[in-house]
């Protein structure tokens, strides 16, 4: 068995990512999935690739990139969404949003009160923001401010962090935003060997779905929704499909719906049929 490469090497592999072969790379990523790489990233494509290539022992980035092409309907594509796109998040991210979630679900609703809350974060990563989602509609439930039958949706492009999400299992840092009240009713402390770890409870988890999507994709009709949650990904995407995407995701909002985006985002190219009511937040106008 060969001896395992150094660390050196890592270091020389980066400096050989050419222009030329960063542009097919970039090339290939918004051709899948519409993720924008300029120039500006090519450091950054080259750092999270290059462990990758080490482990499976090519020679360099134009190796990878040749195997990406063999494997296009298979594995190893996937794996390169997954290091190229960033997944960091916590629970109760941006909690002014959910807070408006919680007023406008709150009030006396127009539609029939028996009819089940919808939500849909579509852009879930590892099911933070869903699972937040679905506590502040277990607390609005008990409440007695909207009915039993309510669910959330979660979809993203990677699989690896679904399969994350679908596990419900967080460092308990991630859950340092989370009322103290919410975690001691949804939440199991870990102890021993998965001290410092937190487990949700299965009848929060029962009432999340997740499923893989791609956003910059036709997909089938979903929802729809009260409110849908589309935050901290468009900045990944060229303008073009930024508002593609976003007009495709409205879609599926019902009318006087919240739609979310983050709060750095701007407004980014919006629907005409949305409405600003706070930073990130908009509610789609009634027809």
């Amino acid at each position: 068995m060969s001896e395992p490469r150094s660390g050196r090497w890592l270091e020389e592999v980066q400096t050989v990512l050419s222009d030329s072969t960063f542009r097919d790379i970039a090339g290939l990523m918004h051709g899948t999935i519409g993720l924008n790489l300029p120039p500006t990233k090519k450091a950054l494509v080259a750092s999270r690739l290059a462990p990758r290539i080490h482990r499976l022992g090519l020679e360099g980035y134009d190796a990878y990139l040749s195997l990406l092409h063999e494997e296009r309907g298979d594995g190893e594509l996937q794996v390169a969404i997954d290091l190229l796109t960033t997944n960091e998040t916590y629970f109760f991210r941006e909690p002014v949003h959910f807070e408006i979630l919680r007023q406008h679900l709150g009030r006396p609703r127009e539609r029939t009160p028996a009819a089940p809350v919808q939500v849909w974060s579509a852009a879930s990563s590892c099911g933070d923001e869903a699972y937040t989602i679905a506590m502040v509609l277990s607390e609005l439930q008990t409440l007695h401010r909207i009915g039993p039958g309510w669910s959330v949706l979660g979809t993203d492009i990677s699989d690896r962090v679904l399969r994350a999400a679908q596990a419900a299992i967080y460092p308990a840092e991630r859950m340092r935003h989370v009322p103290q009240a919410l975690l001691r009713r949804h939440c199991l402390r870990g102890e021993g060997d998965c001290e410092g770890l937190v487990q949700l409870r299965p009848e929060l988890c029962e009432r999340v779905s997740f499923g893989q999507l791609n956003l910059c994709e036709d997909f089938e009709p979903l929802g729809p929704f009260d409110a849908i949650f589309l935050r901290n990904v468009l900045i990944y995407f060229g303008a073009e499909t930024r508002r593609q995407v976003i007009e495709r995701v409205v879609e599926r909002l019902r009318p006087g719906g919240l739609f979310f985006i983050g709060m750095a985002e701007g407004r980014a190219d919006l629907s005409q049929q949305l409405e600003a009511i706070g930073p990130g937040a908009f509610r789609k106008r009634k027809e």
